[in-house]
């Protein structure tokens, strides 16, 4: 009710304002009838002409314009209207004040729907986008930012979604906005090295490799940057060098990270098996020992664990997870005797010696 109650009045302000000169009455006009300025104005060059301001050739000019601007003023005056039109103006004024209004809400209510609810803003803004195509949507987002080149949300939003679609050079300039206006992070110089990475076919670029380095710079366990420096130097031909960056995220890794099987398959095509597999638990505690506390470990491990599979030889994991163990630590011909052992212990059982058949295949053992 509050909100309709200001708009009858700015209704009635607005009405009030248009029709309060026609109220008024002829007396108001002949207050500040020309005829007094234009007699100020011949005063005022008697005054000019007695001073020696004007010449007396300009004086005779002016007067007579003024007398002509004098004469037609008091003509005028003689035509304005009889003040017997004031209450008509005046009636016309409060029928027009009094009706507009009446008329108005009687139109809105027989072709209007005011008991019609408001729809929540966020309902109507995804109606008005949701049947979009992407294309669409991102010129729009890119139409903004145009206009608002500093909105460092507007980029974020914007950056991966060009990426997605394949405009990795808009992509770099995107992720460049984002740092500028957003705010630097090691997830986000991540995305730039990787962007321009792919722009260069692959190829880890000195540019790109500045941005890892930056990222890792603030983050030493940013996965991709790692990743991507590990690649870099073996794009370099340092493979030692590769696999010593692979092998620590790996040492460091949670054994469910999604990144852990694209970075054992690149140490191991540098030549550097992967990590042997250890549990949650064993992974935190190696974590903070330092390199020579965390072989013994992870030795004293693989011992206990081949002392169990002679024990019992039915767990085809356990022996997979060995032999991987003992290809991680550079010991193939262990790896080589507990696969033969192991195949021994299952011979017996077809679905047990499928599994391990199937599983030496990504070890590396051969037949």
């Amino acid at each position: 009710m509050t909100l309709w109650f200001v708009f009858a009045l700015m209704t009635v302000a607005a009405i009030f304002a248009v029709l309060w000169p026609l109220s008024r009455g002829s007396s108001a006009l002949a207050g500040g009838s020309e005829a007094a300025v234009y007699k100020d104005q011949l005063a005022e060059i008697e005054r000019d002409v007695a001073a020696g301001l004007i010449g007396v050739s300009e004086a005779e000019a002016a007067r007579v314009e003024i007398g002509r601007r004098l004469l037609a003023a008091a003509d005028g005056q003689r035509d304005l209207p009889a003040r017997s039109n004031l209450g008509l103006r005046r009636a016309s004024a409060i029928v027009a004040l009094a009706g507009l209004p009446i008329a108005a809400m009687t139109l809105y209510l027989a072709l209007g729907s005011p008991w019609l609810g408001d729809f929540p803003l966020a309902s109507r803004t995804r109606a008005a986008d949701a049947n979009q195509p992407l294309d669409n949507m991102v010129a729009q987002v890119e139409a903004h930012l145009e206009k608002n080149p500093t909105d460092g949300r507007g980029w974020t939003v914007l950056a991966p979604v060009l990426a997605r679609l394949g405009r990795y050079d808009d992509a770099v300039r995107a992720y460049r906005n984002v740092i500028n206006y957003a705010g630097d992070s090691a997830e986000r110089r991540s995305d730039l090295g990787e962007a321009l990475a792919i722009v260069a076919g692959g190829v880890v670029t000195a540019e790109a490799k500045a941005e890892f380095e930056r990222a890792v710079a603030q983050n030493a366990d940013e996965p991709r940057a790692n990743y991507f420096l590990g690649l870099a130097a073996e794009q370099d031909g340092r493979q030692a060098d590769a696999a010593a960056i692979w092998r620590a995220m790996l040492a460091k890794a949670p054994a469910d990270a999604p990144w852990r099987p694209l970075v054992q398959a690149a140490l191991t095509r540098v030549g550097g098996p992967a990590a042997p597999a250890l549990s949650n638990d064993a992974m935190a505690a190696a974590k903070d020992l330092n390199e020579d506390d965390r072989g013994a470990m992870i030795r004293g491990m693989v011992d206990r664990l081949a002392t169990r599979l002679k024990q019992n030889g039915d767990d085809v994991e356990g022996w997979l997870r060995l032999m991987r163990a003992y290809m991680v630590m550079g010991e193939r011909d262990k790896a080589a005797s507990a696969l033969v052992e192991a195949r021994q212990a299952v011979a017996n059982d077809a679905e047990r010696l499928r599994q391990l058949n199937e599983g030496v295949k990504n070890l590396g053992l051969g037949g």
